[in-house]
């Protein structure tokens, strides 16, 4: 099975909501700065972007990543390329093995 590495939600500042996030729920913050911020739940992280830079999305792992278009390694190190379904969603499909 496919493992779903994250979900992203557009917010309008990161620092703001970091903060609220943190402040309602139990997780961490596995990543902060100006422009985006990953926070660690349980049972799934939660990037939190700046929406002229990501739409809202599905990341999920795949080993296979390039046969859905061309990666584009990011600054966090990871490679991956975002897609739509059928139904105009955004998905990032990112690479399992960075070493690929």
């Amino acid at each position: 099975m496919d493992r779903i590495n994250h979900l992203a939600v557009p917010v309008n500042d990161i620092a703001d909501a970091v903060k609220w996030y943190c402040d309602s729920f139990s997780c961490n913050v596995a990543y902060v700065d100006d422009t985006w911020a990953l926070l660690d739940f349980e049972n799934i992280s939660l990037a939190l972007v700046l929406p002229e830079q990501h739409p809202s999305h599905l990341a999920v792992e795949r080993k296979d990543a390039a046969n859905f278009g061309s990666l584009t390694l990011h600054r966090d190190k990871t490679k991956s390329v975002y897609i739509e379904d059928p139904w105009n969603n955004s998905l990032e499909i990112m690479l399992i093995n960075q070493n690929e």
